[in-house]
């Protein structure tokens, strides 16, 4: 008996290491491209020129980070991330509320306030969550171009409000299919219409898919360059079109250390909002699967 016992602990041991040897390998190969950026970022450009992009570097400097937020050239105008930066924070607050509350009111209304119809009414707006942004472009193109708003940051956020629409519904949707519908017929009954119903029951019960919603929203948005370099030009465009224009432009030798600073900027939101928020994100997510 003692054996056995041995011998099936130290299976169990051996099958630990392999799970989790094999985890720390996969981790370790999957955050290299982020170690490169880093370590790179923090490097003078003679170092990167002397040695290797993996080794830490001998010497820790900020350099390649200050010249990318203020001093990097995007095109003709030396202006560093700065400007752009606030492009996009101008272009992804206002999206994200927007569509994420239009959302939760078409999700609202299609579960709770059921009218002939929609059902069709939401799968043609889940039919656009499968439209690929290049069959969007000409359509929104003339529609900003009728509106005035071509080349705006105004334009940008309802180019990104539009298109989420169809996500945050499908969304919202889900979740408040789980919510009880005596809970709406019970709040009529005493005397509250549409929007009391919507603010005093429905949002307070869909906070965790609004912190879904919103992740997912800034995240798409934050990262966008389809629509950015489509329908912006010069000092209205977001950081995600800047960024590719600093690592096009090259004066002399290619600063590496200045390109690698400048994409870790133009990631640092998302990543922040992913470590902060990262568990709101799963728990909402399954918070509308395990209900009803």
């Amino acid at each position: 008996m003692v054996t056995e016992h041995g011998s099936a602990a130290r299976a169990r041991r051996i099958g630990r290491l392999v799970i989790y040897g094999s985890l720390i390998a996969l981790a370790a190969f999957y955050l290299m491209p982020l170690w490169v950026m880093i370590t790179t970022s923090l490097k003078s450009l003679d170092e990167i020129y002397g040695g290797s992009f993996i080794g830490l570097p001998r010497s820790v400097t900020f350099e390649a980070w200050s010249k990318a937020w203020s001093q990097a050239c995007i095109g003709t105008s030396c202006t560093g991330l700065k400007p752009y930066f606030v492009n996009s924070l101008m272009m992804v607050i206002p999206a994200v509320l927007l569509s994420t509350g239009i959302g939760a009111l078409n999700g609202y209304v299609l579960t709770k306030w059921r009218f002939k119809g929609s059902n069709l009414v939401f799968g043609l707006i889940l039919f656009g969550c499968f439209l690929p942004f290049q069959a969007v472009l000409l359509p929104m193109a003339q529609v900003l171009g009728k509106l005035r708003l071509s080349g705006t940051i105004p334009g940008l956020v309802l180019v990104h409000t539009v298109y989420g629409i169809c996500f945050t519904t499908l969304f919202f949707r889900n979740y408040f299919v789980t919510i009880p519908d005596e809970l709406t017929r019970a709040a009529q009954i005493d005397g509250a219409g549409f929007f009391r119903i919507f603010f005093s029951i429905m949002v307070p019960a869909a906070l965790p898919i609004m912190v879904v919603s919103c992740i997912w929203q800034f995240t798409q948005i934050w990262n966008d360059f389809l629509f950015g370099v489509s329908f912006t030009a010069g000092d209205s465009s977001p950081i995600t079109v800047a960024l590719n224009n600093i690592v096009n432009v090259t004066m002399g030798r290619k600063q590496y250390n200045v390109d690698m600073a400048a994409a870790m900027i133009a990631a640092l939101p998302t990543l922040v909002v992913y470590v902060v928020a990262g568990r709101y994100f799963v728990r909402g997510l399954t918070a509308g699967a395990v209900k009803g």
